[in-house]
């Protein structure tokens, strides 16, 4: 029991022992020493109620925060004991899902519609210490679903906002009006007229679904140890690259979303040919036009997607009678951890001289320069034909994403950089 209700009732017990004595207009002398005694106990107890009070107060809100969080810590928890082999299992014999898997199962199919059995993104990760037969799992601390995923994604290090979406179309409204500022001309006259307050919503629509299939050999599902560390790993692998290229190459047409660099004109991205050797100057141009609109302090907060073939050209590139080459001058200025190679997200050098192109975007305001979505988890479904005569078990894992940029002036592109 809390220590100020304890208090409460031992005042309600002196009120009325005091009602019945106060009454007495012939008291004795034990009863007025009485009354003096509760009367100093009635004063004493308020004071030790407001205090309790207060702390009781402090206790209350930092239990707050726990309950509040207590039910995404525990279907974490949950999660962390995923068992992807008794899903291959369920699949492959209709063996029953039981323990925290099935718990994890169900949770998904009352918020969504799956045709297989429904997988949550955490249960991919790559986690150390992996489940055999005779032992138990050992869960790592989870993060964020989708960064959790794929911690080292291009999209990810790009500055992408993952988000995961139970179910419906989701829409951002992000600020794209300029608010006038300036000064009144004159004791009696106005400042800076009134500018409408605009936003402008980014949609992200369960429209286009993705799919991932395996086969799992019978000898592979008759091994208890390293099927779910081949499977997540397998699994990861695929849908990574897919979502990286899909991001960002997307051609907005045969079921795949609009990516950022194929759909940039759509978008309203600003592209600057280079139309000459690639170079830091380039870059720096880009950068340049990050400041003046305002989108990047400067080049440190900027984050660059290139090809290796241009880190190949620029690293060699020379300054005339020096040691620096280009890219040493773009190490200076934008940070390593900054600059994400990659072969998947942006397209091979072509043309003659071969030419390639760089994304380059910032976050501006706390506002992520893309957006991109899953909705649900991975429907894992099971095709029982196809393997039938080999004994093998082939798997179809199919996800629903799209993507979708906040504002145009967080993202610059560079095409026409030469290689040659």
């Amino acid at each position: 029991m809390l220590e100020s209700v304890k208090i409460q009732r031992r005042q309600s017990e002196i009120r009325q022992a005091l009602a019945s004595l106060v009454g007495k207009s012939d008291a004795s002398a034990d009863e007025i020493r009485n009354m003096e005694s509760m009367d100093a106990e009635y004063r004493s107890n308020e004071t030790r109620y407001r205090a309790s009070l207060i702390a009781e107060d402090t206790e209350r809100r930092d239990a707050k925060g726990e309950l509040e969080t207590r039910s995404d810590r525990e279907y974490s928890d949950l999660i962390g004991k995923f068992e992807l082999r008794q899903v291959a299992a369920f699949l492959d014999t209709g063996d029953k899902i039981d323990g925290a898997t099935a718990e994890v199962v169900q949770e998904m199919r009352s918020k969504g519609s799956y045709q297989g059995v429904p997988v949550p993104w955490m249960a991919l990760e790559r986690r150390a210490g992996e489940t055999v037969a005779s032992g138990t799992p050992d869960p790592i601390q989870t993060r964020p679903i989708i960064d959790r995923l794929f911690p080292d994604s291009v999209a990810a290090r790009m500055g992408t906002q993952l988000i995961n979406i139970d179910t419906g179309a989701v829409e951002y409204p992000v600020v794209t009006s300029s608010v006038t500022a300036g000064w009144a001309d004159g004791e009696l006259a106005n400042v800076a007229g009134p500018t409408a307050f605009a936003t402008t919503d980014r949609p992200l629509k369960p429209e286009q679904n993705f799919g991932v299939q395996m086969v799992i050999s019978r000898k592979t599902l008759k091994q208890s140890a390293g099927i779910e560390d081949a499977v997540r790993r397998d699994m990861n692998s695929a849908i990574g690259s897919g979502l990286d290229k899909a991001f960002f190459l997307g051609t907005g047409a045969n079921g795949q979303p609009l990516g950022v660099i194929a759909g940039a004109a759509t978008y309203g991205i600003t592209s600057t040919d280079a139309a000459a050797d690639a170079s830091w100057a380039a870059f720096r141009a880009a950068v340049v036009r990050f400041m003046t609109a305002n989108a990047a302090g400067g080049p440190g907060a900027v984050k660059a997607l290139i090809r290796p073939e241009l880190w190949n050209f620029l690293d060699a590139a020379l300054i005339t009678g020096t040691a620096v080459s280009e890219w040493d001058r773009l190490l200076k200025n934008i940070p390593a951890g900054n600059i994400a190679m990659t072969t998947n997200a942006l397209a091979a050098p072509s043309g003659t001289p071969l030419e390639t192109q760089s994304l380059l975007t910032t976050n501006a305001g706390g506002v992520a320069p893309i957006f991109g979505a899953t909705w649900g988890g991975v429907d894992l479904i099971r095709d029982p034909y196809a393997g039938a005569a080999a004994g093998s078990l082939k798997l179809t894992a199919i996800l629903t994403a799209d993507v979708t940029v906040a504002r145009p002036a967080q993202l610059e592109l560079i095409t026409g950089l030469e290689l040659a």
